[in-house]
This record gives C-alpha cells, structure tokens and sequence, in this order.
C-alpha cells in the first residue's frame, strides 16, 4: 500500500461562476480515518467526488493512489477506490440480489451478466456480507431491505475489490436508530482493523463518526474550516463556524456529541 494515499494541492472547482471548492490542500495518508463534516452545500460530495476522480478540479493537482491526475489512467485509478454514495444506491437494480450487488464491485459494474464470475469470488461476497452482519440476506432483493441492511450490503461491496481507499459519502442518512448503531460498530471496526485501507466518510453529524476516526476535515461555503488530527481539528469553534452556531461539542467515551447553545 501507498505511503500516501490521496493529495490535493491547491485544488479548487468553479461550476457557472460559482466556487463549489476553494484551494484545498489535503493529503490521506495510508492509516488515515478521516471524516468530513460540514452543512449543506459546503463541498463535501464535491470533494468525495474528486478524491474518487469522479471529477476533475478546475484547479490544482490530485493525487490518488500514487497516481497523478492528467498523467494516468483515470479509469484504472478510480477502478481502485472503493466509493459508496446516494448516487450508487439509485444506480442499482432493485431486483438484483444482495450477493449480486457485492460480487460485481470486483470489476466495478452495475449488472452481473458483463462480466464472468468464479465460485470464488461468490465465496468471497458472501464472507464479507458476513463480515458486514448480512450473511442472512445474501439472497434477498436489494428493493426489500431496509435503508439500514442496504447501507451493509454496501459496506460488503465497497471492500469486494480490495480498494486501496475507502470513500463513503453520507453512509448514515436515512436511517434509524438501530440501524445508525449497527452500521456505526461495522465502521468502528473496520477503522480499528490495521489492515484497513485509509477511510475517508462524510457526514453532517458528529454523533456519526466511527470509534476508531483519527482526523477531520471541516468544510464550510467550499473553504477548509480546520483540517488534521481530529482532537485538534474538531473542535466547538470550528463547527460553530462551519454551522453558523454557538455550539458545545464533547466526547462521552468513544462518541462525540454536539449541541447548540440556545
């Protein structure tokens, strides 16, 4: 595994006159479990999208993988980034079965009929929905589980491919209670597993940040809020910037919390 797994420098994006990024200088580095947490239209899908060169910047440079954009194969790059977003939900056949939705991640492909798949690689989609607690689902319609059970079978395909990064856009949204917590303990884990590629995971919400997270990246109006190791880039002053608030934020244990002063 790369040293390095992601470098942005100077990067921004401008679409019809509006600056959706402004010079954003970041790097991901091979142990990394980063979150990434701003309101609304700060630019936090628009920067997932870039360090998953599903896009490219209007400026600066991007480094992914040991790959420099512009000097390699975007294809092969984006081929090895393990990427999850409301975008693939909506991409996916609704009738397409849970181990279905896994296995064709090896190739990075919608439908299982493009490519030809071994008893193997079906052994291996379904340890890992076993990894991901939904073995018992392997057969089963993605149009019949729940938000939560479909945000699972994800997390199984988003680690079919062996992806040399993990990219997780708003994993956490729609889902209850129960199903935020299960979901919460599979990324603790996997963020708590050495043999983890770096994480990178969005969300609005502090309450949403896996055990185990190490650095955070606060956005707000396409501008790096605080950037680094999350003790010292999390903090009340930075969220309050970032939401427009007075807020207290504190840890009890492991999980973070957040509240405005009213």
């Amino acid at each position: 595994m790369e040293s390095l797994a992601l470098r942005l420098t100077g990067v921004s994006i401008v679409r019809d006159g509006v600056t959706l990024l402004a010079d954003v200088d970041w790097t991901v580095a091979a142990d990394d479990r980063w979150v990434v947490i701003g309101p609304n239209g700060s630019g936090k899908t628009t920067l997932l999208a870039i360090a998953g060169a599903r896009l490219h910047p209007s400026r600066g440079s991007v480094e992914i993988l040991g790959e420099r954009l512009g000097a390699s194969d975007w294809r092969a790059v984006r081929a090895r980034v393990g990427f999850v977003s409301g975008a693939l939900v909506r991409s996916l056949r609704p009738s397409l079965a849970a181990i279905d939705v896994v296995v064709t991640a090896k190739f990075g492909a919608l439908e299982p009929w493009w490519h030809t798949y071994t008893d193997a690689d079906r052994d291996r989609a379904r340890s890992l929905l076993e990894l991901t607690g939904v073995a018992d689902l392997a057969d089963r319609t993605f149009a019949v589980l729940s938000e939560g059970e479909r945000q699972q079978v994800l997390l199984a395909r988003l680690l079919m491919a062996d992806p040399g990064l993990l990219l997780l856009d708003e994993p956490f949204a729609g889902l209850d209670l129960g199903a935020r917590e299960r979901l919460l303990a599979r990324l603790s884990a996997l963020a708590l597993d050495r043999a983890t590629p770096p994480i990178v995971l969005v969300t609005h919400h502090v309450e949403e940040i896996p055990p185990g997270s190490t650095h955070a990246l606060v956005l707000a109006g396409g501008h790096v809020v605080a950037s680094g190791p999350i003790d010292a880039s999390l903090t009340a002053e930075a969220i309050g910037t970032a939401f427009g608030l007075s807020v207290a934020l504190g840890r009890d244990g492991d999980r973070w919390w957040c509240r405005a002063r009213l």
